[in-house]
């Protein structure tokens, strides 16, 4: 210790990880290891943009066919009836999840309220939105604010899974949807855990063979061989990019919770209201609706034309990320999908975090979102379908779930992740004054069909504030989802706009379901596909390895020691001390919101080299520039 603050040094951290985080060693996992497919998309990209996008569509194909998998082994059926069952007895669905997988859990409850929502904005109330609207919630790993900014070691905890849950209310009768990309998450199995306890129905969803799991993770074997707890194990293979399970991981995830709401859905107007048109749509043909829709979302994708399209908006991007200017994205229906794409950007590729609007010591973030709301409180309400909640625990509560020696760090990130810290991220139009346009910004519009108004009247919110980034000097580009029909009259008006807009129209195919399956799988593709190939550009990426990643838990140490030592040919060990002694050099930045380089990068330089931290830095930068 030092004597004088009594804070451990890089070197007594690294042997505390080393000798006790050992289950946290996860480089067995399949979602861990390099995917052939991709291992030469750092490549690819420098040469050619389409090429390298047409890469990692070719590995979403991954996705297809494991839904196709799933949607014939019986489960949806099972699970679907158990959910609509459940809801038919007065219980509720509670997604929980971390990461990627938390941002899909708090998209799982909103789209679920979303469809009461407009309901009763269409005048519909057989049955009531009013009873139904509220049965879905989610529990994030660190509350909502961690849907915008990552909340450090907030999920190597299962007691934190486990008082999220229970501050919401589990109880017996409800169902429990435990979402963790890798299977190992410490918090989402105390969820499970804690819906258990309550007497709730507890599925676990994951993406590592059960072999593996059970030979490597204590913890994941437990809830594996509990029998209490059903299993949906959706295995997809290795990500496009190494670990980086915000792409297929959460993909096939996505795609399977929507199928076995709107299958829940079927079955409850089924129950309550026979006779009506949507008691008509049978709940048994949902996987091979939405199996269809997949495949021709994925075609559509996968075609060189948008591919084409794709690299437009891409080259964009990058020069206004390369000139250290600022992009903006607008959207409404899709704003939750275009937020956890550009909030994951953060912790992938070390690039600075949404920024609040009174923080002026924090670098200002690369991308940010706004919404059609006049104010940002009303904003979050929209986006969420909800008011927003955080997680907001004294001392004493956190020193009870985990201890006197680690209690004082966790809460003092806890003061930081309140309500009203959520708040000061200005996404409705009072925080567009404080990120106005300049030249040589960009801003770019995300539109649905049902938004065409928006985008075409003189009056809409897309319009508005393309034309305002124009007459900035800004560029501006537009993301179109609809089917052919309604592409071909957004591309009519796009192509005789004056604003210089560079689009993308994806094509989508027509479904009759409830909820919105095809935007939202097609646009998170896309979304994933473009702001990593963006980052592959820039340098954020070898081969098919995110060396930028932030070591901000205990699995991301462990995955950014992995890499350190692949990249330097330095032993594990010794690698994860020079990362500690890396995360030591940048943390006065990182504390401070302001931007600093990749602690791999910095360690990777170092070992190499023999470089101290301060030309470590330089050397990285000078490679990516050359």
């Amino acid at each position: 210790m030092n004597a004088d603050t009594h804070t451990p040094t890089p070197a007594q951290r690294a042997e505390e990880f080393l000798t006790t985080a050992t289950q946290f060693r996860l480089g067995s996992l399949l979602t861990e290891t390099p995917h052939p497919r991709s291992e030469t998309l750092s490549q690819t990209a420098k040469q050619d943009v389409p090429a390298a996008l047409g890469m990692l569509f070719d590995v979403d194909r991954d996705v297809v066919e494991k839904y196709r998998q799933w949607s014939v082994s019986g489960q949806p059926e099972r699970v679907s009836r158990e959910l609509a069952a459940a809801l038919l007895r007065g219980g509720r669905v509670f997604c929980t999840g971390c990461g990627a997988t938390g941002r899909l859990s708090i998209q799982m409850a909103s789209i679920w309220r979303d469809f009461w929502q407009k309901r009763r904005a269409e005048g519909l109330f057989s049955p009531s939105p009013d009873e139904w609207e509220d049965r879905a919630f989610s529990a994030m790993a660190g509350g909502d604010f961690a849907l915008i900014k990552s909340v450090e070691g907030f999920e190597d905890f299962a007691q934190f899974g486990r008082k999220q849950l229970s501050d919401l209310g589990v109880r017996e009768g409800d169902v429990v949807f435990a979402i963790t990309e890798g299977g190992e998450t410490s918090f989402v199995i105390g969820t499970a855990w804690q819906g258990l306890d309550a007497g709730a129905r507890v599925f676990f969803v994951y993406n590592n063979p059960d072999d593996v799991l059970r030979e490597k993770v204590i913890r994941s074997r437990e809830v594996i061989d509990e029998p209490r707890i059903e299993k949906i194990n959706l295995t997809t293979g290795p990500m496009a990019i190494t670990g980086s399970t915000r792409m297929q991981a959460t993909s096939i995830q996505i795609c399977v919770m929507i199928t076995l709401f709107e299958m829940a859905l079927r079955h409850i107007f089924r129950e309550i209201a026979p006779g009506s048109a949507e008691s008509g749509r049978d709940p048994a043909a949902v996987p091979a609706e939405f199996l269809k829709a997949l495949e021709a979302t994925h075609s559509e994708l996968s075609s060189h034309g948008l591919r084409e399209q794709m690299a437009g908006i891409l080259a964009m991007e990058e020069a206004v990320y390369r000139t250290g200017r600022k992009n903006c994205y607008f959207a409404d229906a899709l704003a939750i999908d275009v937020l956890t794409d550009t909030t994951e950007r953060s912790p992938t590729f070390c690039i600075p975090a949404f920024r609040k609007f009174d923080d002026l010591r924090a670098s200002e973030s690369w991308s940010f979102l706004f919404m059609p709301s006049e104010t940002s409180e009303k904003a979050w309400e929209r986006l969420l379908k909800r008011a927003p909640r955080a997680v907001e625990w004294t001392e004493d509560e956190v020193r009870d779930l985990i201890g006197p020696e680690l209690a004082p760090k966790q809460h003092a990130i806890m003061k930081d992740i309140g309500l009203k810290e959520i708040l000061r991220f200005k996404i409705g139009l009072d925080g567009i004054p404080h990120r106005p346009f300049n030249a040589g910004d960009t801003a770019t519009a995300i539109v649905t069909a049902e938004e065409m108004d928006s985008l075409t009247q003189p009056d809409g919110f897309y319009r508005a504030q393309i034309e305002n980034a124009a007459r900035a000097g800004a560029r501006a580009g537009v993301i179109f989802a609809g089917d052919a029909d309604e592409a071909a009259k957004a591309e009519e008006f796009v192509r005789g706009w004056d604003a210089g807009v560079t689009p993308v129209f994806l094509k989508l195919p027509r479904t009759d379901s409830f909820l919105s399956f095809a935007p939202r799988i097609g646009v998170k593709m896309l979304l994933n596909a473009l702001s990593t190939c963006t980052m592959v550009r820039l340098g954020r990426v070898l081969g098919n390895v995110m060396i930028w990643v932030v070591p901000s838990n205990l699995k991301l140490i462990d995955r950014s020691t992995r890499y350190i030592s692949q990249l330097s040919g330095t032993p594990y060990d010794d690698s994860c001390r020079m990362l500690f002694e890396a995360i030591e050099y940048v943390a006065p930045r990182v504390q401070a919101g302001q931007a600093y380089p990749s602690p791999v990068g910095v360690s990777v330089m170092r070992l190499r080299h023999g470089l101290s931290s301060e030309e470590a830095e330089k050397r990285l930068y000078q490679e990516l520039e050359s």
